[in-house]
């Protein structure tokens, strides 16, 4: 067997024990079967690997840069996948975005969304964005605070050329599952809020991204519809 091989191998079966962890973890809360999306967070992973992954079965990626988004879209154009950026957008990287993602999972500014919205329009297309909510209060995390979420998320969806599709979070920074699990349940009670307002736009705001590898059943636990998983199903990143 080649390194290259094992190397797939691993992922392969690295992959296997993700769906098995979510798996339990939906019968777990007493949700359906195949009720959660499994994104796999492609951060500095070789197209070789994440093809590896394709070849697995899975159908969703995210990327955090854009850098490599716009690197890995054309390597990766061939392939059945959704790519989500999951990562900080600058307005000066709007127009590079839209060419390669299919939703942007990231959008934490009226400002950001507005740019969004226009460059959409004028390509003739409607793009599906979620709000990112800064649950933890932490300084070094992006989004809009939880008291925000509500106006900003209604302004969004009133936008031409997106689509309002739910909320993403990180969560909390800490070994404490009590705390980690409350932020995911106050996004939960956000996105609730939002949906049953009324609000035009805000109907189909369902989607719930949040939970990565280390926590990604205390997520489903408090109603993630996407886990966002890196290193449980690519190994360690390089620092």
């Amino acid at each position: 067997m080649t390194d290259y091989d094992a190397l797939t191998a691993g992922v392969t079966a690295r992959l296997r024990q993700v769906r098995a962890r979510i798996a339990d973890a939906e019968l777990a809360a007493g949700r359906p079967a195949g009720s959660v999306r499994l994104l796999l967070a492609t951060k500095t992973v070789p197209t070789p690997l994440i093809r590896a992954a394709i070849d697995a079965g899975a159908d969703l990626i995210g990327e955090n840069r854009v850098q490599e988004l716009v690197a890995k879209g054309p390597e990766l154009a061939d392939v059945p996948v959704g790519i989500h950026l999951i990562g900080h957008l600058q307005g000066n990287k709007v127009n590079p975005a839209l060419k390669w993602a299919s939703c942007v999972e990231s959008v934490d500014s009226p400002e950001i969304a507005a740019r969004l919205a226009e460059r959409s329009a004028d390509a003739g297309r409607v793009l599906d964005v979620l709000v990112q909510v800064n649950v933890s209060g932490e300084e070094t995390k992006f989004g809009v605070l939880p008291a925000q979420a509500h106006e900003i998320a209604a302004g969004i969806a009133s936008l031409p050329g997106l689509r309002l599709r739910g909320f993403m979070t990180i969560g909390h920074n800490s070994a404490d599952p009590g705390l980690v699990r409350a932020g995911y349940g106050l996004l939960r009670d956000l996105r609730d809020g939002v949906v049953g307002s009324g609000a035009p736009g805000t109907a189909a705001a369902t989607d719930l991204s949040m939970g990565m590898s280390g926590d990604l059943e205390l997520a489903i636990a408090e109603g993630a519809t996407i886990v966002r998983i890196g290193t449980a199903v690519f190994g360690a990143r390089p620092t």
